[in-house]
């Protein structure tokens, strides 16, 4: 592990003290568990913007999965 030293708001650190106090954990954890959280949906982001992008390049064409349909399984039958 390492430690890093961080510049924050004086109001902002004791919303995470506070944080941080509600979940038991201490200032260093609420962060990283922050952090880890905020890095995840980052990468979430960038995975959905190049979904996005691939489907704009490369549109669905009409009819496309029509043959599919018989494979799909309802359960009513």
């Amino acid at each position: 592990m390492r430690t890093v030293q961080m510049t924050l708001d004086d109001k902002l650190v004791e919303k995470v003290d506070n944080a941080a106090r509600l979940i038991k954990t201490t200032r260093s954890g609420f962060t990283r568990m922050a952090l880890e959280a905020a890095l995840k949906e980052q990468a979430e982001k960038q995975l959905i913007h190049k979904y996005q992008l691939g489907y704009k390049n490369n549109p669905v064409k009409k009819d496309e999965f029509d043959i599919w349909e018989s494979e799909q399984a309802w359960g009513d039958k």
